[in-house]
């Protein structure tokens, strides 16, 4: 039996963005996103630190090691937690990321689902929200809107520190978040955000299990099919490692990460959220030259 594959070529709404002084044509490149998590307990991340010295290092290493972009975040999406105050979000976000603007020319998210954190995070030089709570936050999309940030609107069902023992998807996990994601962008765009600063995440793994974070990788192009540059978050994340039958940590997780960003992108994705830089940028720009959407400069034989 063969199998013929081929790749979804988004029709994207206005590919050609500006974001904080850089332009990026999302119908020609793939975004790689670097994250920098200022927490004690992100339990995916092996460079997470409280220490700012080395969260401002570690940015300036993904820079030199290609990363487009950086997530900047203080509050991990972790089900069992002890709540953790506005402030004391506030408190790990905002110094580093006004110490990482101060040392580069990054492109600044704040993964948050807070209004409060994301309007200090604006303040101190962030430039987009990645709302890991899909704008369901009262207040939120007021201060997107009021700041001109651009916001990455995820799909998830309960936002951070609520565990959700059993998600269930009774008409299939990617039809229930495209779904989501519509109705949230119709959302956004009633209360005046503008097309352009509008992306889209399907979430994975967050009130997901393996086989619904699978599911919305195969169909990752029903997602991006909505319009909206989409970005995919696999980065060593709970299904890679039940696929391989490896544990949390090991190192066949940043091969798994990269396979599987590069069918999210082969299936439409045109952002990458990653921990492992240097790696997922050299296989995305072999990806952007498979499929065609990079020229190499190569003159023809």
């Amino acid at each position: 039996m063969s199998l013929a594959l081929s790749p979804f070529f988004p029709d994207l709404i206005e590919p050609v963005r500006a974001i904080g002084g850089k332009e990026f044509d999302f119908s020609r490149q793939v975004v790689v996103m670097a994250i920098l998590n200022r927490t004690p307990n992100s339990n995916l991340d092996p460079n997470k630190s409280m220490d700012l010295e080395a969260i401002v290092s570690r940015a300036e290493q993904v820079m030199a090691d290609g990363a487009d972009w950086i997530d900047i975040g203080g509050r991990a999406f972790v089900g069992v937690q002890e709540q953790l105050p506005v402030r004391d979000e506030i408190d790990r976000v905002v110094p580093a990321i006004e110490a990482i603007r101060e040392k580069t020319d990054a492109i600044i998210s704040v993964d948050t689902h807070l209004p409060e954190v994301a309007l200090a995070a604006f303040q101190a030089g962030a430039h987009v929200v990645n709302d890991t709570y899909g704008l369901q936050t009262p207040g939120m999309v007021e201060v997107i809107r009021e700041t001109g940030m651009s916001v990455i609107i995820t799909h998830s069902l309960t936002g951070p520190g609520i565990r959700l023992s059993r998600p269930g998807y009774g008409d299939g996990v990617t039809a229930e978040v495209v779904a989501f994601l519509r109705e949230r962008v119709a959302y956004a765009l009633e209360y005046g955000i503008n097309p352009n600063r509008i992306y889209i995440d399907p979430g994975h793994d967050l009130n997901k299990n393996t086989f619904h974070s699978l599911e919305v990788t195969r169909q990752f192009a029903d997602i991006a099919r909505l319009g909206y540059p989409a970005m995919c978050a696999t980065s060593n994340k709970h299904f890679i490692r039940e696929s391989l039958g490896v544990e949390r940590g090991a190192k066949e997780l940043a091969s798994g990460t990269v396979a599987a960003n590069a069918m999210c992108v082969f299936n439409g994705a045109r952002l990458i959220r990653v921990h492992d830089v240097k790696s997922n940028v050299a296989a995305i720009r072999a990806t952007e030259t498979l499929l065609g959407l990079r020229d190499i400069g190569l003159a023809a034989e």
